[in-house]
């Protein structure tokens, strides 16, 4: 294996695609009107104490200054069934909820039912880094959903569904 020093972004692009992540819907009720945006950069478990999760955001985005104004922002870890949610979120449609099946919490949180999880969160910090923004958020409260929901996986530029463990598979712990 050569290593190449010609970052440019699509070889990065193509670099950063070797490694699979989650996927996410971060949404709210802003002014009555739903809001959110799909995040592959996310990390769980930041911080313990406070609870805190973070992804990163293009300087460029058009959502992120609407959302982060929120009271509280869902967190909804996608699940095998939306590929499509997550490309109509992701789109530039005026309506990219039309047709989802929303939760949403008395402070404005919005989630996307049949999610792996749900998390309710603040904006806790942003920091500056390079073309994008990582953002810190504080967890409030979080919905664990039975084990039918599987997480979507985002790798090679393309999503995929996470194989099932057999229940005769033991878990790590």
């Amino acid at each position: 294996m050569t290593l190449n020093r010609d970052l440019n972004p699509a070889t990065l692009r193509e670099a950063f695609a070797c490694f699979p992540s989650g996927v996410v819907a971060l949404c709210a009720r802003v002014n009555d009107e739903a809001q959110g945006l799909i995040a592959s950069s996310f990390t769980v478990g930041v911080s313990l104490e406070p609870a805190l999760v973070s992804f990163a955001v293009q300087n460029t985005s058009k959502t992120w200054p609407v959302l982060r104004g929120s009271e509280r922002i869902g967190i909804s870890v996608l699940g095998t069934e939306h590929h499509e949610a997550c490309r109509q979120i992701a789109g530039k449609a005026p309506n990219r909820f039309k047709h989802l099946k929303l939760t949403s919490s008395p402070e404005g949180a919005l989630f996307l039912d049949g999610s792996a999880l749900w998390m309710e969160a603040s904006v806790y910090a942003e920091i500056p880094a390079g073309d994008h923004q990582v953002v810190l958020l504080e967890v409030h409260a979080v919905a664990t959903h039975d084990k039918k929901h599987a997480p979507l996986l985002f790798h090679e530029s393309r999503f995929h569904d996470m194989p099932q463990r057999s229940s005769s598979e033991p878990a790590v712990r």
